[in-house]
């Protein structure tokens, strides 16, 4: 989609550090963490929403993306997000998955 910032991040049009990245997904810091750590799993696929997700192995792969990503960064502790609808607290609607850990806000 044209007007995601997801997807515009995930093309490089912000030069957007990846912390991870396979042919799934990417991982980045979230911009405004409500942890001492806050990463943002973000598949390449754009969905809108986990209600808009039909692709059962897609789901499994960000799901591992998770175990990865915070094995990787040595994390042993940390709670997994994702908000789906407005009402819920989705405010980018490309669907992604949050990891906090440390002090959460």
């Amino acid at each position: 989609m044209n007007d995601c910032i997801f997807c515009k991040i995930i093309a490089g049009d912000f030069n957007t550090d990846f912390v991870y990245e396979n042919d799934y997904a990417v991982v980045f810091k979230d911009i405004n963490p409500k942890a001492d750590i806050h990463l943002l799993v973000v598949p390449k696929l754009h969905v809108e929403s986990l209600n808009e997700l039909e692709d059962e192995v897609l789901l499994g792969k960000l799901m591992m993306t998770v175990k990865e990503v915070t094995k990787k960064e040595g994390l042993k502790s940390y709670r997994t997000v994702i908000n789906t609808g407005k009402e819920a607290g989705q405010e980018v609607f490309h669907l992604h998955i949050h990891i906090l850990s440390g002090g959460i806000i």
